[in-house]
């Protein structure tokens, strides 16, 4: 069974920076889609980047665009969400996931990580 887990969580001030990285074992990245999604407290679990097998496609929330990357090294089986700029509403605990089909859609994604929670004080 397959296995994603998340790491780089922490707490940084309004304007900073953070990048979290996402480690597969047990499964090759390299046939997945890859996503980030983030749940924050109180409201339901949303979409925030994705990116192709193939690094060549990525797509991001708007709520995030200019300010967070998705990127993966598929020989490392690792998936990283650079995130810049951090605002206090972007507080949530982030998911790794991953999809058989390049998707924003939650339902699309079949394999998840715990979580790793992200606090932006202001």
């Amino acid at each position: 069974q397959g296995q994603l887990v998340e790491s780089g969580g922490g707490l940084v001030q309004a304007g900073g920076s953070l990048r979290l990285s996402c480690a597969a074992s047990g499964r090759s990245i390299s046939t997945y889609a890859m996503g980030w999604f983030r749940q924050a407290p109180g409201k339901e679990r949303e979409f925030v980047a994705t990116i192709s097998r193939d690094p060549s496609s990525t797509y991001y929330a708007d709520s995030v665009k200019g300010r967070f990357t998705i990127s993966r090294d598929n020989s490392k089986n690792l998936v990283y969400l650079q995130m810049n700029s951090l605002k206090p509403e972007d507080t949530a605990v982030y998911y790794c996931a991953a999809s058989a089909s390049y998707s924003i859609l939650l339902r699309s994604y079949n394999y998840w990580g715990q979580g790793a929670r992200v606090t932006v004080s202001s």
